[in-house]
């Protein structure tokens, strides 16, 4: 899964840049390292006790979501003031709100945690409605599928729990 979405995400960096949806075109290349990451993290995971071994599903602590919440603010507003004001983004604010959504969700991926399924499920629904707006036909129906992969995903993922 990780070397098809490097691979998907550096394809999508070209179709962003050149839409001029900058915010998602700088996310793909974020997904690009993530996909290493990530790939990485979920099969050699360290235990407390040190030990190696592959990661499981786990649900967000309160703590933790209220410091992901303010990293979406925190990426949102410093998002959409750097596209507003030095890109010609055809959409910045909210370009900013699907990058900066994104960023925490894929995230939450890297680590196994649970409810980034339900940011998945809003961001792909969001980008389908904004790509669609943009003329990107093709991109929005492969978002819309996304959409239905994210809502299949969370049932998938809340059975391991």
């Amino acid at each position: 899964m990780w070397i098809v979405g490097f691979f998907s995400s550096l394809v999508y960096v070209f179709v962003f840049f050149q839409s001029k949806i900058y915010g998602y075109a700088v996310l793909y290349i974020y997904y690009m390292a993530v996909s290493v990451y990530g790939w990485y993290y979920w099969r050699y995971a360290r235990q407390p006790d040190g030990a190696v071994t592959e990661l499981h599903v786990s649900r967000v602590r309160m703590s933790l979501a209220l410091v992901l919440t303010a990293t979406f603010v925190v990426l949102y507003f410093a998002s959409a003031y750097v596209l507003e004001k030095y890109t010609d983004s055809s959409v910045p604010y909210l370009d900013a709100l699907g990058t900066s959504a994104s960023i925490v969700a894929t995230w939450m991926l890297a680590q196994k945690i649970l409810e980034h399924w339900m940011l998945w499920i809003f961001i792909n629904f969001f980008s389908a409605s904004l790509f669609f707006s943009q003329g990107l036909y093709p991109t929005a129906g492969l978002f819309v599928i996304y959409t239905i992969m994210s809502v299949l995903g969370w049932f998938k993922w809340k059975q391991s729990i």
